[in-house]
């Protein structure tokens, strides 16, 4: 039962990144080939827990680009201790719909994060919004999607 509960995390967080649920933007293994001539502009936003003394944020509040167009984003942060900390993100999109038409190709995300005290560390995200996103009817309202991060402290 132990091995269940431990096996599910994984599990259910490779089933959100495959399907696109509950807002959790899916990932691609290699970047778009296609475009598609309609713009959309994702929103970038940040955040830390309180137990996290690190300062993060977005290096760009937003970007304008075409469906298809592969996007790269920067995120920074800043531990603000006199300790080493380890921290790491979780993300989600909204509109919850746009979820399973946002694919990451690369991302810190789920990445245990070190950063000595006082360090400071820009982090990349390569993106792109797949081309069938045109396709569906449920997207047409949609000219505007917010990728958000969440930084945690790992206990070591």
């Amino acid at each position: 039962m132990v091995t269940l509960a431990y096996a599910s995390v994984p599990i259910y967080r490779l089933f959100c990144q495959q399907t696109g649920f509950a807002g959790t933007p899916r990932l691609a293994i290699a970047p778009s080939q296609k475009i598609v001539n309609r713009t959309i502009t994702v929103q970038f936003t940040a955040d830390t827990h309180t137990h996290l003394p690190w300062k993060f944020n977005p290096l760009q509040n937003k970007v304008t680009l075409k469906i298809g167009e592969n996007g790269l984003a920067f995120y920074e942060a800043q531990n603000l201790s006199d300790q080493a900390i380890v921290g790491m993100a979780t993300f989600n999109v909204t509109p919850e719909k746009a979820a399973p038409y946002f694919n990451k190709i690369s991302c810190f995300c789920f990445e245990r994060q070190t950063l000595i005290p006082h360090e400071r560390r820009e982090m990349p995200v390569l993106f792109f919004i797949d081309p069938d996103f045109v396709k569906d009817p449920q997207l047409d309202d949609v000219k505007l999607i917010t990728l958000s991060y969440t930084f945690f402290r790992l206990k070591e």
